[in-house]
């Protein structure tokens, strides 16, 4: 029987809206036309744009779009830096109702044509970097539907910029109407934007966002981070990454300022911190070693308080301390492609700046708790579906529900079902609760070693890695062993001008491991990792193969 606060109390357009990003850019538009919103390159050829000018462009955008053939459904790919076409695709391809595809800018051609079939691209957006790759692509797909080309040329880029399209881009908005009466979406659950995962194992899959994910994504982000009103964001997270985090949106609700990156370089980041104002950016934690690790001289200037947020792997102790040196402020997020990016944050409290180094490094290692506008986090046992003690011992693996996670899987019906089996995201990842409610990741399901029966954690020991003063990245994989199943292989990037030896590495892990854990080979080299500075294990695991395969 119906409540009676249901009866003759209807939805209406007057009390119910769906929930979108597409909002915030309107608000700031109105609120604070004159704001800055977009900023790129520097000294006196600095690009700057209000939000009022973005709002117009954007709107410009999603009318020449839909002129050309584009509406609901239809996927807009996009193969672009850090750029202001960039932000201005995140609000004007959805105001059509269509979806926005970011594209890895270091992907091959054949992964590239996969995602523009898979995907069923209408039209390709591409920076004059990436047409040599795009090119290729195109000529690669299997589809025989056609693609409309537009080109970006950025005048920052450097290098030779041969146009493939059919038009430029400034061209092409420019036939669009900068008043463009765009509409919210008539149900917050339409798709906003496609991602693929990385596809290590076979063909990448396609994570399908949806509005009211991506708004409460940005949202989250905003409250997790304080972030204030007209806060200056610097863009050296790619925003092809699960859209940048989904800050595109987050810093459009803020009517904060997008400080554009094309190439993520310290000198870069340091000028453009001093310049600009830079309060906060975010990054993989190659990213903030990169800073930490550069010339001093590089860092005089750099005002006090910058925040950063880190993701992709537990920042070690000497990363902490070497932005507390710098005087920024570190904060540690985890999430997934499945998320929207970040959807848990290992929340910080006072009494931590009072203990030692060692200790705040390993609190803050935590995954924490989730987002605010995630409804749960949880570590389940994935055979009966029930959470672990909260013992800080209990293995399980990291589960997700509510607004932050995927709608599934584009075109594949098989792996959404089993991804979100029993009303939970399942991540992959291997995690235990501590008594205080913070999630820790002890690996990916796929990264944990088994040495003659025992699990050995390649995160509890790249932990102890990173505690080696020489050290500048390090990974551990599994190596196959005729005794003992699997044993360690350690791989290790050193910092500029250090010197070690796999002896002294070995003795460094034997005095905080246990035995069976100590890497049983190491190998020097720079580590291969992702655009978004991820490393590359599954390269790193054919190495440790034909390591064991060899005689000696």
């Amino acid at each position: 029987m119906p409540s009676i606060f249901d009866q003759d109390l209807p939805q209406t357009p007057a009390n119910h809206a769906s929930i979108s990003p597409l909002s915030f850019i309107e608000r700031s538009a109105s609120a604070y036309p004159q704001r800055l919103a977009i900023v790129h390159g520097s000294g006196p050829d600095t690009l700057r744009r209000t939000w009022s000018e973005l709002y117009d462009r954007c709107r410009q955008l999603a009318s020449a779009l839909e002129r050309s053939g584009v509406s609901k459904g239809h996927t807009v790919a996009v193969m672009l830096p850090n750029t202001p076409e960039m932000v201005e695709v995140h609000f004007g391809v959805p105001m059509t109702g269509a979806v926005l595809n970011t594209i890895n800018t270091r992907l091959d051609p054949q992964t590239v044509a996969f995602m523009l079939d898979h995907g069923e691209a209408r039209t390709v957006i591409v920076d004059t970097e990436f047409a040599p790759v795009m090119s290729k692509a195109l000529a690669l797909r299997s589809s025989a539907s056609p693609i409309q080309v537009i080109d970006v040329i950025d005048s920052l880029y450097g290098g030779d910029a041969k146009a493939i399209g059919s038009i430029d881009y400034e061209t092409f908005i420019a036939d669009g109407d900068p008043h463009y009466a765009w509409q919210l979406p008539e149900n917050e659950w339409d798709a906003i934007a496609l991602n693929y995962t990385s596809g290590t194992t076979g063909n990448p899959k396609g994570v399908v966002y949806h509005h009211r994910g991506a708004a409460t994504a940005a949202i989250s982000n905003i409250l997790e981070w304080d972030m204030p009103k007209h806060a200056v964001y610097l863009w050296t997270l790619p925003m092809f990454h699960c859209n940048g985090w989904c800050f595109p949106w987050a810093i459009a609700a803020r009517a904060g300022v997008n400080v554009c990156l094309r190439k993520v370089e310290a000198k870069a980041i340091f000028d453009a911190i001093r310049e600009h104002g830079v309060t906060h950016y975010c990054g993989a934690p190659i990213v903030h070693s990169l800073l930490v690790n550069a010339p001093g001289a590089m860092k005089e200037g750099v005002p006090q308080g910058v925040k950063a947020m880190v993701a992709g792997a537990a920042p070690p102790a000497s990363m902490i301390e070497g932005m507390e040196r710098l005087g920024f402020d570190l904060l540690h997020v985890y999430g997934l492609t499945e998320t929207y990016g970040p959807a848990t944050v290992c929340a910080k409290h006072d009494e931590w700046n009072d203990l030692d180094i060692g200790e705040r490094a390993r609190l803050n290692s935590r995954q924490g708790i989730n987002y605010h506008l995630e409804r749960g986090i949880a570590v389940m046992d994935p055979q009966t579906m029930q959470p672990v003690p909260a013992d800080g011992e209990t293995m399980g693996e990291i589960m997700f529900r509510g607004n932050i996670a995927m709608k599934g899987y584009l075109k594949n019906p098989k792996a959404t079902q089993e991804a979100l089996a029993g009303g939970w995201f399942h991540s992959g990842d291997l995690a235990v609760m501590d008594p205080d409610g913070y999630v820790k990741i002890k690996d990916r399901s796929k990264d944990i070693i088994i040495s003659g029966g025992e699990n050995i954690s390649s995160i509890e020991v790249e932990d102890v890695l990173y505690r080696h003063p020489d050290i500048l990245a390090a990974a551990v994989v599994a190596r196959s062993d005729t005794r003992w199943g699997e044993t360690p292989c350690a791989f290790v990037e050193l910092k500029e001008g250090a010197e070690t030896t796999t002896e002294a590495i070995i003795e460094h892990c034997k005095k905080h491991l246990a035995g069976f854990k100590v890497p049983r080979a190491v190998v020097f080299c720079e580590l291969p990792k992702t655009s978004t500075g991820k490393i590359q294990k599954f390269e790193l695991r054919k190495q440790a193969e034909l390591l064991a395969a060899t005689p000696g």
